[in-house]
């Protein structure tokens, strides 16, 4: 570790290593250390590498077409609608499904990143627009890429779920672990188990680190960091139930 200078101040950098692992056990270290460097190419890499580990566990135990006819299952409408078909049209439905969520899976390392690098816009012109922070945008998404960690967990719970648990016959790609309420809830409306899976325990982790992150980088208060993050949260969450009610 090299001495470095953040706030004016001679300092103590962190290797990246140690940043992944602070984010867990002493996450103000890291989020401090990113006023000295915003590189995040180890989580990105991390969490790359979980996706694919998922991904190719799915593919082996489960098969994007039991994957597909699953998540069929779960949208009463959709059910409906694939019942209609001839054998032949459920056959290139299936297919068509599967192929899509298959390659959506294996590169949803892409979605994360267009992903955070939309929501870390958002909230760096929250802070710096709305609060007059000073912070960067890419401060806002260092802080989103490890603050995005404990998401592997759920990623190491999902391969342990399939090797040992088995579940392949139910098994929802798009919430596969039972760290939310929604999980629990298969067999209720879409727009119910959506507004329930945003009550996820690993979600209120990440919102936590988020507000811990946020506040530290645009050096406000963690009372006005919550406001802004846990804003944007219900926003999201208003739009999940509200998409779902409306396609279900």
């Amino acid at each position: 570790m090299a001495d470095t200078i953040v706030n004016g101040t001679t300092g103590t950098g962190l290797s990246e290593v140690e940043r992944v692992v602070n984010i867990f056990v002493a996450p103000s270290k890291t989020f401090t250390d990113i006023l000295r460097s915003t590189r995040w190419w180890l989580p990105f890499l991390i969490l790359v590498l979980s996706t694919v580990g998922v991904s190719y566990v799915v593919d082996r135990q489960v098969g994007f077409t039991r994957v597909a006819e699953n998540q069929i299952h779960l949208s009463p409408k959709q059910e409906d609608q694939f019942n209609s078909l001839t054998d032949e049209q459920k056959a290139t439905r299936l297919r068509g499904m599967a192929t899509g969520y298959k390659f959506t899976s294996y590169g949803s390392f892409t979605i994360i990143i267009i992903f955070v690098a939309i929501v870390a816009l958002l909230y760096w012109a929250s802070f710096n627009f709305g609060l007059g922070a000073r912070t960067t945008y890419k401060q806002m998404l260092a802080v989103w890429m490890y603050a995005s960690l404990p998401k592997v967990l759920l990623g190491l719970l999902a391969i342990v779920f399939l090797l040992f648990g088995g579940g392949a016959e139910g098994y929802n790609i798009q919430n596969p672990v039972g760290t939310n309420l929604g999980y629990y809830m298969a067999d209720s409306a879409p727009w119910l188990r959506a507004f329930l899976s945003f009550f996820d325990v690993i979600g209120i982790w990440v919102l936590i680190l988020l507000i811990i992150g946020t506040a530290i980088v645009a050096k406000v208060s963690r009372g006005k960091a919550a406001a802004v993050v846990i804003g944007w949260w219900v926003f999201g969450l208003v739009l999940s139930v509200g998409m779902a009610a409306a396609f279900s």
